[in-house]
């Protein structure tokens, strides 16, 4: 016997008179009145195999909430091995709160009896009637409505109180405790009611009143921000999330990551096309009147289980134009500038990770490699926690004007120095949009994530270079912690490289060995607190100074060889010898 023709015997069984009238089964209320003068009224259940709700069922005179076989077990004192897909293993979910003995539930009986017409009249406005208004609790205290927020023992510690002309104006009333987190959820025993069922989730109050005036289970919470304190375990034994939020990219966003939290088991219902910004399900009860249960229903019906993945429509797609875009191309990733290094790579991809000793010139040789890429207007973010906004501009302009920094200084430059300079101004200017310099030491993934987005939106592009300068120096929460924040970092980058199409040029320092210096030969290994960066890294390279950086400076020419110690699709080896033009700031490539 399959589950649906269970779950009918069971009905039929334990509901005396019950009857089948197509996909329902309707059956005198136990529940009702027991005045033998008064007939019962009826109660119904949905046995459609095909529908989220099938199961739930209700009683037309409300005597009692809705909810599916479990809860009509308990409610009836029916044995629990006897409800169909009944698990003895299931543990209940249990509140670790210790709740107070004061409550509100006198208060809420004040509340509901001044209650007039007028504010029926509010709700009856959207669709929404009396009867459902009564069997929510809600009440007036003279000014506000009073939505009562009773928890899963039946009491009630606090409402939110809403003005009716402006929902945005509000208050809570009652034990402070009670005001936010995983209490602020609007009729939290739908969810032991709708266990092995089908619920509905909304944002704010009155929109989960037009649901529950078309008979269907629901929860809801103030606001879709507020979906963030919903967590997997109290939705554990629900089959089906139906998520409908207000229709803004803001509450679309708190539904897609309270669904992906829940997983297959969500599904987020999506608005027809063409509403404005805002739009609720209030306003669509009151656009579309009696044709309001048929738009839910048809929004219900080209719902999909909620999936991290993309289509595979849109991958194949998204596949087949990168394909195309790279056609004709000789390199795979962006140039670099450097051509025997645009050859051991094939162009810049993915997570790059540069070390080197010391002032052994790793952030000039990013300072040019970056600033070549912004001037063929290639995004760039440069992230920089070694040297300052100023010294990178400067050695910039020195590098463009072939000038030193004292010389730019100069007050009475003249000629074609002043030439040189006055043209190498033009060309940093030029560059500027495309080459953002960023120092801030708050900085985090997400900041990184939206400084991307502003950027990429800014030049029209869909790719971005990002330099980190340097690995060892980004923020950490802890400090003591710099191996796992390291780590931590490599993953939000390797996350960020796939999300945004971005390319990561990252400097790390190098290890010392027992002697206290560096390892003549380059390695993997060489990389300092390296952590995860050999799973990581697309590219590992180091740069090794054949002259010591630390001595003073001199006309010895300072050559320094770049090594490709490990990579992902290349052969690691020597990639290429670069003198370093001092004092003008950058590096020829022999």
């Amino acid at each position: 016997m399959d589950r649906a023709e269970e779950i009918k015997a069971f009905y039929l069984e334990h509901l005396p008179g019950a009857k089948i009238e197509g996909n329902l089964l309707k059956a005198p209320c136990p529940f009702c009145s027991t005045d033998e003068t008064k007939v019962p009224e009826t109660m119904v259940a949905y046995l459609d195999p095909g529908s989220f709700f099938m199961g739930y069922f209700r009683c037309l005179n409300r005597c009692i909430q809705g909810g599916f076989a479990p809860y009509l077990a308990r409610m009836m004192g029916i044995e629990p091995r006897l409800v169909p897909g009944h698990d003895p293993d299931r543990e209940p979910y249990v509140q670790q709160t210790i709740l107070p003995t004061k409550n509100l539930n006198l208060e809420i009986r004040k509340f509901r009896s001044l209650m007039s017409e007028s504010e029926y009249a509010r709700f009856k406005a959207f669709g929404v009637s009396k009867a459902t208004v009564d069997e929510m609790k809600i009440g007036y205290n003279g000014r506000y409505l009073v939505y009562p927020y009773v928890l899963d023992d039946g009491n009630c510690y606090a409402v939110r109180c809403v003005l009716p002309e402006r929902e945005e104006d509000s208050f809570w009333h009652g034990d402070e405790a009670f005001f936010s987190g995983e209490f602020r959820i609007f009729n939290v025993q739908e969810i032991d009611r709708c266990e092995d069922g089908a619920l509905f989730i909304a944002d704010g109050e009155n929109n989960l009143l037009t649901l529950k005036e078309l008979g269907f289970p629901g929860i809801c919470l103030p606001s879709a921000a507020d979906l963030e304190f919903i967590s997997h375990e109290r939705l554990a034994f629900v089959k089906h999330v139906l998520l409908v939020v207000t229709h803004t990219p803001e509450a679309q966003l708190a539904a897609r990551s309270l669904a992906t939290r829940l997983g297959f088991k969500s599904r987020i219902l999506k608005w027809p096309s063409l509403l404005k910004r805002g739009y609720t399900l209030c306003d669509l009860a009151r656009d579309k009147g009696e044709g309001f249960r048929s738009t839910v229903t048809s929004m219900l019906k080209i719902s999909k289980a909620f999936s991290p993945f993309s289509s595979p429509e849109k991958e194949h797609h998204r596949f087949a134009d990168s394909i195309e875009r790279e056609k004709g191309k000789a390199l795979l990733g962006l140039s670099c500038g450097f051509n025997k290094m645009d050859e051991a790579l094939s162009g810049l991809r993915g997570i790059n990770i540069m070390g080197g000793q010391p002032k052994a010139g790793k952030s000039c040789f990013f300072i040019q490699v970056s600033t070549e890429m912004a001037r063929r207007k290639i995004p760039v973010i440069y992230y920089d926690f070694e040297n300052g906004r100023q010294k990178i501009y400067t050695r910039t302009l020195c590098r463009l004007s072939k000038l030193s920094e004292k010389e730019i200084r100069q007050a009475d430059l003249k000629g074609e120095s002043a030439e040189r300079l006055d043209t190498a101004h033009r060309e940093l200017k030029d560059i500027l949009p495309y080459f953002r310099v960023v120092t801030d030491r708050k900085l985090g993934p997400d900041i990184m994530r939206r400084q991307i987005e502003f950027l990429q939106n800014e030049t029209h592009t869909d790719h971005t270079l990002v330099v980190v300068d340097s690995l060892h120096k980004l923020p950490f929460k802890n400090l003591s912690e710099r191996r796992a924040g390291i780590d931590e970092w490599l993953r939000h980058m390797e996350a960020i490289r796939d999300e945004h199409n971005v390319s990561f040029l990252v400097i790390s320092e190098l290890s010392r060995s027992e002697g206290g210096s560096y390892s003549e030969k380059p390695s993997l290994g060489s990389f300092k607190e390296s952590g995860d960066i050999e799973y990581s890294a697309d590219n590992a390279m180091i740069l090794a100074p054949h002259w010591d950086p630390l001595a003073p400076i001199s006309s010895e020419e300072k050559r320094s060889v770049l090594w490709l110690v490990a990579s992902r699709e290349n052969s690691p080896g020597k990639v290429a010898d670069y003198v370093l033009e001092y004092p003008f700031w950058g590096f020829r490539e022999e």
